[in-house]
């Protein structure tokens, strides 16, 4: 550049420094950089605990996943749903629930009231493989066993028709009397709590029992009949706080009490014979036979002067 103004170039010298100058920004690979320190960066993504986190829900996903997949091919195996639906059971909108097939269960809880049925014309067969089976809501339970069939209730029970909505069978006291159902003809009981046990006017009451028998009231036990047999082969025991009424003729047949044979004498063996004897007004006390031809004329019999 000169005092009367810039130097024209001429078109080569242009060129040349062209060249120079892309030459030079091609070589220079620090051109435009500002070193900065990365810890004062904005950092985008997932780093540190939300990381952890979100690996953490993918995992648990991926275990609902399988769990999931598990159910549906258990589901697919037991229950065999299919494209047409359920080949074992089906469902009805009144919830009914049917089986159609043989099933296995353990325990079934309903939810609410439940009715157990089969077909009109076919059988409805439960079985438990080496266990009985019971069905128990609240407090009653049916329990069907081999040997035996049990049913208990703290709230009572009854047996009713379901088409004509009678009533078999009941054991409400306070509405009726307890009957038996119309054929059964016996009643097998361990123990039986009531307030009276009599028979129509027709038939006779048999009371039988294998071992002993044992009848107790809280307010006296009364026994009537046309009738009153007792037949034991053991003994039989009258238990009384104050005393005990036998109202009627009373027979003892002596050809099965024990007796002696004329020959024999009063003091021989180990037996202890006693004579029984009845007051005027029916009290029996014993007396202990010594002789011969003894009375009950003793000093300290119960009746007094007269017996």
């Amino acid at each position: 550049q000169s005092s009367n103004g810039p130097v024209k170039k001429s078109m080569r010298e242009k060129a040349v420094e062209r060249r120079n100058v892309n030459k030079e920004h091609n070589s220079n690979f620090k051109a435009g950089y500002i070193p900065i320190d990365e810890d004062r960066l904005h950092k985008t993504g997932l780093r540190g605990r939300k990381g952890n986190l979100a690996i953490c829900v993918i995992i648990l996903l991926f275990i609902l996943a399988v769990i999931n997949l598990i159910i549906t091919l258990v589901i697919w195996a037991v229950i065999r749903i299919g494209p047409n639906g359920c080949d074992s059971m089906e469902f009805h909108e009144s919830g009914l629930l049917r089986f159609k097939q043989v099933s296995d269960m353990g325990v079934i809880h309903p939810l609410y009231k439940s009715t157990v049925g089969g077909r009109r014309n076919e059988n409805l067969v439960i079985t438990g493989n080496n266990q009985p089976i019971v069905f128990q809501q609240g407090t009653t339970k049916l329990s069907v066993e081999n040997n035996k069939t049990s049913i208990t209730s703290d709230v009572g029970m009854q047996f009713f028709d379901p088409r004509t909505q009678n009533i078999l069978f009941s054991t409400d006291y306070e509405t009726h009397e307890f009957h038996l159902p119309s054929g059964v003809k016996s009643l097998n009981v361990q123990k039986a709590s009531t307030e009276r046990i009599t028979s129509n006017a027709t038939s006779d009451l048999n009371i039988k029992v294998d071992g002993h028998a044992i009848v107790r009231g809280n307010e006296g036990v009364f026994i009537m009949g046309k009738t009153i047999e007792f037949h034991m082969g053991g003994n039989m025991e009258l238990k009384a706080e104050n005393s005990i009424i036998l109202n009627g003729s009373v027979m003892v047949s002596t050809t099965r009490l024990p007796s002696s044979s004329s020959g024999d004498q009063l003091g021989s063996g180990d037996w202890v014979r006693y004579k029984l004897c009845m007051c005027a007004d029916g009290t029996l006390f014993k007396v202990q036979v010594t002789s011969q031809n003894m009375g009950c004329q003793i000093s300290d019999n119960p009746c007094g002067n007269t017996h």
